[in-house]
């Protein structure tokens, strides 16, 4: 939720079968939004996620079909099987908020949020996503498999609904996500947490085991995730801990090891976790 109102994207990586098309389709029915899924395959062309004009024989004229990602949450199912070309084509849409279709520039709905997943452990017949590309990424998240306990629940909770379908009551609408993002412009952040935001983005660009370190869209991420859960909490200002809570899940994907960690496992966290440790909280000033 508070990638929706700091209106940005989100990147799930993460094994098959951890429910992330569930969890994006039912984001989007309790928001009372339009959910489309797109699975991305190496044969998947850039028409076929914008839409194109389809000529019609019975009127003798050209009609625009809207593609895909005509949707208010677009889930884009490994993405990373897709041709860099078909995946331009979505990454234009996610910054610009608009296609064009045969010259034609149209606007996509509001709000519009992409989730994309990616399978981390395969990588025969995929096309990684380039680093300018995973930087329009707001934060990347990872559902991680269930507790025994946790899935013990699920299926506990399957044995009572009696079919697999889950009911969802809509909770909010288009016009409340937008009364609540322009809300996030009120919220205060002082200049002491400003520059905590900018020096956690520094030490990442002064670390020895960071080949190439966070550009400045990643402290814009960290920026508008604090602000958005001031929001979410209710406050008209924002805490460092609304700021640590996103410095993982913003700087993780971000970030060019050195090559002897590439196939480090949790390489990137322990760097991130040391860069976090490293730089001073400010400290709150009472009135």
């Amino acid at each position: 939720m508070t990638a929706m109102l700091a209106d940005g994207h989100i990147l799930l990586e993460d094994f098959p079968g951890l429910a992330k098309t569930m969890i994006a389709n039912s984001f989007a029915t309790a928001l009372g939004l339009d959910f489309k899924r797109i699975q991305f395959t190496p044969d998947l062309l850039p028409g076929d996620i914008t839409g194109g004009y389809i000529y019609d024989r019975t009127t003798n004229q050209f009609e625009l079909r809207k593609g895909l990602i005509f949707a208010n949450i677009v889930l884009a199912d490994e993405i990373n099987r897709a041709s860099p070309k078909t995946q331009s084509a979505l990454l234009e849409a996610m910054q610009e908020r608009q296609v064009t279709i045969e010259g034609e520039t149209m606007k996509l709905p509001e709000p519009f949020i992409v989730i994309a997943t990616q399978n981390p452990i395969e990588s025969e017949g995929t096309f990684p996503l380039p680093e300018a590309q995973l930087d329009r990424f707001l934060m990347k998240l990872s559902v991680g498999y269930p507790t025994p306990k946790e899935e013990q629940e699920i299926l506990n909770r399957r044995k009572q609904r009696e079919h697999d379908q889950i009911e969802l009551n809509v909770i909010t609408d288009s016009v409340q996500i937008q009364q609540m993002r322009q809300a996030i412009e009120e919220v205060f952040i002082g200049p002491d947490l400003e520059r905590y935001i900018v020096d956690l983005v520094g030490k990442t660009r002064q670390h020895a085991r960071v080949t190439a370190g966070a550009s400045p869209r990643a402290g814009l991420a960290l920026l508008k995730l604090a602000l958005g859960r001031a929001v979410i909490e209710k406050r008209d200002y924002v805490l460092p801990d609304d700021i640590k809570l996103f410095i993982d899940s913003v700087l993780i994907h971000r970030l060019i090891l050195v090559p002897d960690l590439w196939m480090k496992a949790g390489a990137a966290s322990d760097v991130i976790e040391g860069i976090g440790n490293s730089v001073p909280v400010p400290l709150l000033k009472e009135n």
